[in-house]
């Protein structure tokens, strides 16, 4: 009789292998930049062809392998990062499965060629389809170089699905400026067809690293963040300031233990870092390292490691969320200087030029209108006023442009210096040489928000008992969740007790919540918590209300302002915190420096 289950032959396991560890060319690049870097390498060099389907050769530096293990590196699960069970939970490599090499060879033609510092020659293995065709001595520097050429050749099914060149190289590129930006020590290069599309030498600083890879425009609106967690948590990176945000998560990187990852958790402390200070639908710009002890965190959860599992989930999501805002809090951009950009040595400085050619000018007319009696004909030009330093505008009869007036004690809007009122929405004001817009209403707002909440939480939360108390039934797992976080409910003003199996009964709920649909809320709450360990719903729907009644209360839009009205809304604002977005995420202030102004009057 013929058995119906039988053993895979070997090819056929690694071809099953590479469906999950090589999705596209990317995957590729990816493997094998991480071996590259686990060999100690400073120098990568990345060459594609066809967006990657025609050819992938990854060249390094590192220390590289003899005959013996590079013909054991082809094997399945065959690897050097690790030797027994504890290594696992100690790593601190990015590889250690043991199956990229050979999941890559089994669906590519893979040429191999690697020597040792200590070797006289290298060594070259040429498969085909996972098998090894040649085996040959061959001449190059210390480190390692794999060829990967026609991915998928024996898988036409698999080569169908990927995409048109330039999307496959799009991925090529993601994957590189990820691993680029966690290892600013290590130069990369990546060529398309000839083509240098990134060449980033080795730097000093993560900000270095930053502004080769993502524009070095943008490193004037990141913040650095530097958190030290109880036990082995630190947190540290650049985080943008809120008004500068995309449309997609794409620019949101976060690194745990220097491995780059896309953890629901770890996005959703991100975004709650966040909350209240940007629009719906905008995500902000971070780059983020987590550091904490790898027995803490199990990265064994997919092949690709980009998920990863906590040991405690809850402590990792607070710690990012209450670093995040520790940051974003005392928003010390808004009183930032505007950056000028010096002149070179040996050219003078075209406006101070041109001032001193008008003033040769303007005397050698005086001169002659006084010798020939014509002085009505070339009237002295009027000094220019300052810019105003009060309400109403005042004028003055120095024309030295105005200093930067120094913080007050209460803060930085508190020093501007406010020139009027726009249309009745907006406080003109000045800071130096620079002109701000300030929006009345979102000031405002932001400030009855931060009263509010202040008060309400001081004040403790105050609980509606339900004439009729509501009953809750939950799935298993929601309910599970649900049962471990009845303390945390009830210190946000629900009274909420089991019922037998996955039932509840809400007793009472928080005053403020008025109409929500309590059970749906505590739903989505359960669902939230059994996904993630964490859940912001409840505050989000606290906040809610109280932003309502925020905006409902404070001054509106089209409200005319008195000079001491406009310093009081001034000197509040300086008293709140995430001063410089309203709670909906609309930013409090614009700022116009000199040089845009001057721009606009067509002034070099």
């Amino acid at each position: 009789m013929t058995n119906r289950i039988r053993i895979l032959e070997e090819n056929l396991c690694n071809k099953i292998a590479a469906g999950e560890v090589v999705e596209r060319p990317a995957s590729v690049v990816k493997e094998l930049l991480e071996n590259a870097l686990d060999a100690g390498s400073t120098e990568l060099s990345i060459e594609v062809e066809q967006g990657g389907k025609g050819l992938v050769r990854v060249s390094d530096d590192g220390e590289g392998m003899d005959r013996d293990d590079l013909l054991l590196c082809v094997e399945r699960h065959a690897t050097s990062k690790i030797a027994s069970d504890d290594d696992l939970f100690r790593l601190r490599t990015f590889g250690f499965r043991g199956e990229a090499l050979p999941s890559i060879a089994a669906v590519s033609r893979l040429t191999l060629s690697s020597r040792t510092a200590s070797a006289e020659a290298g060594w070259e293995v040429y498969l085909e389809g996972g098998v090894v065709r040649r085996s040959n001595a061959v001449g190059l520097p210390c480190g390692t170089v794999v060829e990967v050429r026609n991915l998928f050749f024996n898988t036409p099914a698999r080569r169908k699905f990927l995409r048109r060149d330039e999307t496959e190289l799009g991925h090529i590129g993601d994957v590189v400026t990820k691993l680029a930006l966690a290892n600013p020590e290590v130069r990369f290069r990546l060529q398309h067809n000839g083509r240098t599309l990134i060449d980033v030498y080795r730097n000093h600083s993560l900000e270095e690293r930053v502004a080769a890879l993502l524009g070095r425009p943008l490193l004037k609106d990141l913040l650095p963040l530097c958190q030290d967690g109880e036990g082995p948590l630190a947190l540290h990176g650049l985080i943008a300031q809120p008004g500068q945000n995309r449309s997609t998560s794409n620019t949101i990187f976060t690194y745990i233990n220097g491995r780059y990852i896309r953890d629901r958790v770890v996005q959703h402390a991100v975004m709650e870092g966040y909350r209240n200070l940007l629009l719906k639908g905008r995500y902000p710009v971070v780059v983020l390292f987590l550091d904490l002890d790898p027995e803490l965190v199990d990265v064994n959860v997919h092949p690709t490691k980009h998920e990863v599992r906590f040991r405690d989930q809850r402590q990792v999501h607070e710690f990012i969320v209450a670093s995040l805002r520790a940051t974003l809090r005392p928003t010390g951009w808004l009183g930032a200087p505007s950056e000028t950009v010096a002149a070179p040595a040996g050219i003078t400085d075209p406006p101070s030029a041109a001032a001193a050619a008008v003033g040769r000018i303007e005397e050698a007319l005086q001169a002659y209108a006084t010798r020939s009696g014509t002085s009505d004909l070339f009237p002295q030009r009027p000094q220019a006023p300052p810019a105003p330093q009060s309400w109403p505008l005042p004028m003055a009869a120095d024309n030295e442009p105005p200093a930067r007036l120094p913080p007050s004690p209460e803060g930085y809007f508190a020093s501007l210096a406010i020139i009027g009122q726009y249309r009745r929405s907006y406080l003109l004001c000045q800071d130096g040489d620079d002109m701000v817009l300030i929006d009345q209403h979102a000031a405002h707002e932001r400030i009855g928000f931060e009263r509010l909440k202040a008060q309400f939480l001081a004040a403790g939360i105050e609980r509606q008992l339900l004439l009729f108390p509501s009953l809750l039934e939950l799935d298993f797992r929601e309910a599970a969740w649900l049962g471990e976080h009845l303390d945390d409910l009830a210190r946000l003003g629900f009274e909420i007790e089991p019922f037998g199996g996955n039932a509840f009964v809400v007793k009472a709920t928080p005053q403020l919540l008025g109409e929500v649909t309590v059970n749906d809320l505590i739903r989505d709450v359960a669902g939230e918590l059994a996904a993630l360990g964490n859940s912001g719903l409840l505050e989000d729907a606290l906040d809610k209300v109280l932003i309502r009644m925020a905006c409902h209360g404070m001054l509106r839009a089209n409200q005319t302002l008195s000079p001491a009205e406009g310093r009081a809304l001034l000197e509040d604002l300086d008293r709140v915190d995430f001063r410089g977005n309203c709670p909906h995420g609309r930013p409090v202030m614009k700022r116009l420096t000199l040089a845009e102004v001057e721009r606009m009057f067509k002034r070099s």
